[in-house]
């Protein structure tokens, strides 16, 4: 799903070394946050993994959304920075369910003793 997105104001946080940008989106349904950080990270010439979308807000009756995501230089300036509940909103459902359930490593079988 092609997003159209209008950015309304982009700001530059030298400190913690990423664009803060806030948008606005019209379209018929809320947007998933997986097609915004796509968009948004077409739009600033990145990798998806370094676009963190924070606020997504959807007033009742109209069209319009508004939103505010943060993109970073890279991947670990993110993992550091971000809260762990923004990364994982932004993974989507999948990936956090992989990740709650690690596959068990087996057991190592016990030496009998004689």
């Amino acid at each position: 799903m092609t997003v159209k997105l209008e950015l309304t104001s982009t700001r530059i946080n030298k400190v913690v070394g990423r664009k803060e940008l806030a948008f606005k989106i019209v379209e018929a349904s809320t947007p998933s946050r997986a097609d915004v950080r796509r968009e948004i990270s077409v739009l600033m010439r990145t990798e998806p993994d370094n676009v963190y979308v924070r606020i997504l807000n959807t007033k009742s009756g109209t069209r319009v959304t508004t939103g505010v995501a943060h993109v970073y230089s890279d991947a670990a300036t993110a993992l550091a920075v971000e809260p762990k509940y923004i990364i994982a909103r932004n993974k989507g459902k999948e990936a956090a369910k992989a990740e709650e359930k690690p596959a068990a490593a087996p057991a190592a079988p016990e030496e009998e003793k004689k």
